[in-house]
């Protein structure tokens, strides 16, 4: 993936003022995915500031299991309260032809956790019963590389063995991603990539 950042940001116009939802009455710092509202990021997470924010667009799906390709939609939001981690959360749903919304795909949530050496922690759980532990060099403030070191999964999760996932800013501030997986015994190969647009932050 060619990650090139030139000219201004691809972003909704009111990106900068608009922020996840926050609750202000909560007694500690809430998660901001704005970096201009709330508690100030963490200098532990400065490489990882441009993925701060809330994320939307579309993406392929090929399921070694499901015959063609399909589109899915996607929100992916990184979050700070000023700790040294982002939260991670996302959100997918199939796309038919006519932009019908179709399926609900898995959800996922979890902690980008950057060590002193700028080196990454990763745990991502998701809803279909998977827990998986990702590591990561030091990203270069344009892309994001980690891979699987352990999968948990429960007695009704789907075989997943490994998975890599890289990330890039691309087309003047786009966030795309590649999720590479083993699925049911498989090799290591692309299951999911998509192109997101900041919404928010």
């Amino acid at each position: 993936m060619q990650t090139t950042i030139t000219g201004p940001r691809n972003a909704a116009p009111d990106s900068p003022q608009r922020n996840r939802p926050r609750w202000d009455d909560l007694p500690v710092p809430d998660d901001t995915a704005n970096l201009r509202q709330g508690p100030d990021l963490d200098e532990a997470c400065l490489g990882l500031l441009p993925l701060v924010g809330v994320w939307r667009g579309s993406g392929e799906i090929v399921d070694p299991a499901v015959e063609g390709a399909r589109t899915f939609a996607q929100q992916l939001v990184f979050a700070h309260d000023g700790r040294p981690f982002l939260s991670f959360e996302s959100r997918a749903w199939l796309v038919g032809e006519d932009g019908a919304i179709g399926e609900l795909l898995e959800r996922e949530t979890g902690f980008w956790r950057p060590q002193p050496d700028g080196s990454l922690e990763v745990v991502i759980a998701s809803s279909n019963g998977l827990a998986e532990l990702y590591y990561g060099p030091k990203g270069d403030m344009r892309s994001w590389q980690i891979e699987s070191d352990a999968v948990a999964r429960t007695g009704t999760a789907r075989e997943t063995s490994g998975a890599k996932r890289l990330y890039g800013l691309v087309n003047q501030g786009d966030l795309a991603y590649v999720d590479e997986r083993s699925l049911d015994g498989g090799e290591v190969v692309p299951y999911m990539s998509a192109m997101l647009s900041r919404v928010a932050g």
